[in-house]
């Protein structure tokens, strides 16, 4: 029987792929071979020795101490696509309250409260301090047509008659088949800075993006631009956004990442990272997340790992062997040496690689013993070995 912790409050989604039969789920669990995460963070939790993998109920890994966990061959997934329905759904949102400010009109309008029957006259004089101009025919540029991306691009050109210009250099054949034809495709991120009225990121926090919004940046979008970042807080440097904001170089910040500096800065909308608070997202991602679990702990298969290449695995021919090491020459040979010296068939083997780790998975026509298993894991390079 597997042992799962859980260290959020997660959707009782999963218990219809982690059975009660194979599967001993609790938050209590005080030595799990997997964990399933919401929000908790891990950087400064012990991990246990036999942790085998940890799935993340969302997309963003920012909680969880990758480097550690791919030295010690924890296998970390995460669930893209999930909740992109709903955060899709609040960008448009916030395309919207940004564009017309409608918020500042909500807050104008509830301090209103004591003026009794004045009301209709105090609205109809100070509602034009709130006008804002209509979206239609408006260019929308949106960075990154991942899951949400595409939804949000497809709905603003679709849906709302905004002309969308959208850029991504690491678009997944799959996203690219479901952009409308009247999404343009820029190759260029100076382009979309230089043309969007309204400004969208949906891109992961990297080294590489992480305050790829700033005083450069900035100086090539258009005077009086939108943006929205319903992604990372990070991906913006905030006092470059602040002295744009207060000179009017920006017209609007709407973002889902409130912080001290954020709530400070002059027409900024801060939502309550609301973005995947759907109970539809957390089913989606607490099921994806649950069955990237079970195929990993059942089967070997590895599907939207954060550290570790994607495996996908048919019927077992035989008894399987996962084993995870560096992406280093006669790794294999070496592993297949050993199998060998011990006179065990391999009727099959699939080899992957990601950047400095890989997976080894052989299928063979009988179980190693105690003593192969130990050599296998002395192997040098050798992260882990499993026998399924």
């Amino acid at each position: 029987m597997y042992k799962i912790q859980t260290l959020n409050a997660i959707s009782d989604v999963i218990h219809r792929h982690l059975s009660a039969e194979n599967y001993l789920v609790s938050p209590e669990e005080p030595v799990p071979d997997a964990i399933l995460v919401r929000s908790a963070s891990l950087h400064d939790r012990e991990l246990p020795d036999g942790l085998l993998a940890i799935a993340r109920a969302g997309a963003g890994t920012n909680n969880i101490p990758i480097d550690e966990c791919t030295r010690r061959g924890i296998v970390v997934f995460n669930t893209p696509g999930a909740n992109a329905n709903a955060v899709a759904e609040l960008v448009i949102c916030g395309l919207m309250l940004g564009s017309r400010n409608v918020a500042g009109g909500i807050d104008w309008a509830a301090s209103l409260k004591d003026k009794g029957a004045d009301v209709p006259k105090l609205v109809e004089k100070g509602k034009a301090q709130f006008a804002g101009p209509e979206v239609r025919g408006k260019t929308l540029g949106v960075i990154g047509l991942g899951a949400i991306g595409a939804i949000v691009a497809n709905a603003a050109a679709q849906g709302l008659g905004m002309e969308v210009i959208g850029y991504d250099p690491f678009i997944s054949v799959e996203s690219a088949w479901s952009l409308s034809r009247a999404v343009h495709r820029s190759t260029s991120v100076d382009e979309v800075y230089a043309r969007a009225d309204y400004l969208t990121l949906h891109v992961p926090l990297t080294d590489g993006t992480r305050g790829m919004i700033n005083a450069a940046t900035i100086a090539k979008m258009k005077q009086g631009a939108h943006l929205l970042n319903f992604s990372r807080a990070e991906l913006v440097n905030a006092p470059d956004l602040a002295a744009a904001l207060e000179a009017g170089r920006i017209a609007s910040y709407v973002t889902d990442f409130p912080n001290e500096e954020v709530l400070a800065m002059k027409n900024t909308i801060a939502i309550p990272h609301l973005g995947a608070s759907t109970p539809e997202s957390e089913e989606n991602c607490a099921s994806m997340a649950a069955c990237e679990l079970r195929d990993y702990l059942e089967q070997g298969q590895i599907r939207n790992s954060v550290n570790f290449p994607s495996v996908s695995l048919g019927h077992s021919e035989g008894v399987r062997v996962l084993i995870l090491h560096d992406n280093e020459p006669g790794m294999v040979s070496a592993i297949s040496a050993a199998i060998g010296a011990r006179k065990i068939n391999i009727n099959n083997m699939l080899n992957k690689s990601r950047k400095e780790i890989a997976v080894t998975v052989l299928e063979l026509d009988r179980a190693p013993d105690a003593r192969l298993t130990t050599e296998l894991n002395a192997l040098p390079g050798v992260v882990r070995v499993r026998i399924l």
